[in-house]
């Protein structure tokens, strides 16, 4: 870009030389020195000095607005956030001019994670950059205030809807529930496409194609490599996945009948207990074995010893102490969001901030007291502790190897939300004994197995609509394709022209790229069959607690600490001494319910 842009002012200058001065000689044009490697360092220091000043205010900003929805707080948020946006792309374009100077392998690595750290980059056009800014206030404000009406004097939340969808059997209440959260998206479509082709159009003034292979791009390997790597850890789970499909399809047949539930068809996306279809946990009473198993009701273990919102916080507090962490600072505990407040909007989806990249952390929840979020809030501050061990790091390397390492750690660590960790803090006064494993790997499974498809296919619907591969015209079909393919889920009912159903699940107005959250499913569990080898436990994986290991907490330390300052690769061989993902941890994990199912869908018709 430096080239181009000097080319350019030569022929520029040349050209008004000559029409002022007629035919009397030009003047001499003195050449800009040669950029070395400290102009570089220089670059980088004074930039991650300006990003720093901008990304607090906007934290600040972006908090009070998702904790706080109104006009006045989207309004400041879209400007702080446009200012932050804006100026990292410039920041961005113009790192481009030391693509052809040799420097250190640390600047580079910065110089690449400048680039590659913008999620949806702005044009350099200010008023189309705040255009951009705005469109994501806009589509976050209506996912976050979103509300299905029954008639004026009777609305749902999402939450109301999502605990209904989790807990009623009603196929038809459920199917009222579906339809009702998907009035909300609609209206987001027409922004969305005017977002894409913006950020599109600030991808390639950074020498892209477009955001897809930004996006694709992050990961410290070539973006169409990743793309393959994606596929290939895909591939070691899907036979599993699918035996899992047909043997929970076969009980939602049982419970609904035939007319409902086609064992030749995907299953509804309606009767899974998500509103998303995405995690399946909610009908493990429909799909439970026959045999009775003691299986721990984690909600019903809160509730008898008095957890509310603040204690199943401390609670997991806890779990990272007993590893050797050091106790969350007490702005933590004042500045988080824990409930849903009865007087306003917010956004309830769980977050967990890292405000100004010292140790204001936080995190932000409308908490339900049930086992579920006991393992989400785990899982938040995973994130938090994260945040913290890498935040002596230079800006630019104040996140995680990649960003599916930062969804993994929380998730690793609820691995470990086993029946003798329940035990070990008072919830439960037995552990069951081994021939009780199949439910709880059966319930296990119906979120996270269930989920590994969900995760990949959201990322692969939207490199599509980034690339243009897929049109407004086609979102909702191509959505609904991909979720047959992956997932073998349809939608319960024929989707209206104006549908945008991508647009009811909160990262895609958000935002937030998605392949992490698969990526996370992969790695949580390579990371705890290696924990649990560094704690010396000799049982069967599943069975397996961390809890009080200050031998694996050290390990996952050493790991957190790295931030992004090295590749995803090294920094899985610091832990696991393997610088490859790997699935077949999901399968060892699982190997006693693999083989149950293999039984229980001998005489069923399996696929879609």
């Amino acid at each position: 870009m430096y080239l181009r842009n000097t080319k350019i002012a030569l022929f520029m200058l040349t050209s008004l030389g000559l029409s002022a001065c007629g035919n009397s000689q030009s003047p001499a044009l003195t050449e800009e020195p040669a950029l070395t490697a400290e102009d570089a360092k220089k670059f980088i220091d004074d930039a991650q000095a300006e990003l720093a000043a901008l990304q607090l205010p906007a934290a600040q900003a972006e908090w009070a607005y998702q904790t706080y929805i109104n006009q006045d707080t989207a309004a400041v948020t879209a400007h702080l956030s446009g200012k932050l946006t804006a100026r990292a792309s410039e920041l961005a374009k113009e790192s481009a001019k030391f693509n052809n100077v040799e420097v250190d392998p640390d600047t580079r690595r910065k110089l690449n994670l400048m680039r590659n750290g913008l999620v949806m980059p702005a044009p350099a056009d200010e008023a189309k950059a705040a255009r951009l800014s705005q469109l994501g206030s806009e589509l976050g404000g209506m996912y976050g205030s979103g509300k299905y009406c029954r008639s004026e004097d009777e609305c749902f939340r999402l939450t109301e809807m999502a605990n209904i969808m989790a807990t009623e059997r009603d196929h038809e209440l459920l199917l009222e529930m579906w339809e009702g959260w998907r009035q909300v998206s609609p209206p987001m479509k027409e922004l969305f496409a005017e977002q894409a082709e913006l950020a599109n159009e600030g991808a390639k003034e950074l020498g892209l194609a477009d955001v897809s292979e930004l996006w694709r791009g992050s990961y410290d390997m070539p973006a169409d490599a990743f793309a393959a790597e994606l596929d290939r850890l895909w591939g070691q789970v899907q036979p599993f996945y699918e035996a899992l499909h047909c043997h929970v399809r076969a009980e939602l047949g049982e419970q609904y009948g035939e007319d409902v539930v086609s064992q030749d068809k995907p299953i509804p996306a309606h009767l899974l207990g998500n509103m998303w279809g995405q995690t399946w946990g909610n009908i493990y009473d429909i799909v439970k074995p026959e045999e009775k198993l003691d299986v721990i009701d984690v909600t019903a273990a809160l509730a008898q010893h008095d957890y509310d919102e603040v204690k199943m916080v401390k609670q997991a507090e806890s779990f990272f102490s007993s590893l050797g962490f050091e106790p969350l600072p007490e702005t933590f505990w004042q500045r988080s969001q824990f409930s849903q407040p009865a007087d306003r909007d917010v956004v309830c989806h769980a977050s967990a901030w890292n405000i100004d990249s010292k140790d204001d952390l936080r995190i932000k929840m409308c908490i339900q007291k049930t086992g579920e979020e006991f393992a989400v809030i785990h899982h938040e501050l995973g994130h938090n502790y994260y945040q913290r061990a890498y935040n002596h790091l230079p800006l630019l390397y104040q996140g995680s190897a990649n960003d599916g390492f930062h969804e993994a750690i929380g998730d690793t660590i609820a691995l470990s939300i086993t029946p003798k960790y329940l035990k070990q803090i008072g919830l439960v006064d037995q552990v069951p004994d081994a021939s009780n494993d199949i439910g709880m790997l059966l319930k296990l499974a119906l979120d996270k197995i269930a989920f590994v498809p969900f995760g990949l296919l959201v990322d692969q619907w939207r490199w599509k609509v980034l690339s243009g591969e897929v049109t407004p015209e086609q979102y909702n079909t191509a959505w609904w394709e991909l979720r047959e393919k992956y997932q073998g889920l349809m939608a319960p009912v024929e989707r209206p022209a104006d549908a945008f159903d991508p647009g009811a699940k909160y990262h895609v107005p958000a935002n937030t790229p998605y392949t992490r959250y698969f990526l996370a499913h992969i790695l949580q569990f390579q990371f705890h069959k290696s924990l649990c080898e560094i704690a010396g436990d000799e049982g069967p994986v599943h069975r397996c607690s961390i809890y009080g290991s200050a031998e694996a907490g050290k390990a996952l330390n050493d790991m957190l600490e790295l931030g992004q300052s090295k590749t995803w690769q090294e920094a899985l061989q610091t832990l696991t001494g393997k610088d490859q993902m790997d699935a077949t941890a999901i399968l060892d994990y699982f190997a006693p319910l693999k083989g149950w199912l293999d039984e229980q869908n001998k005489d069923r018709q399996c696929g879609w």
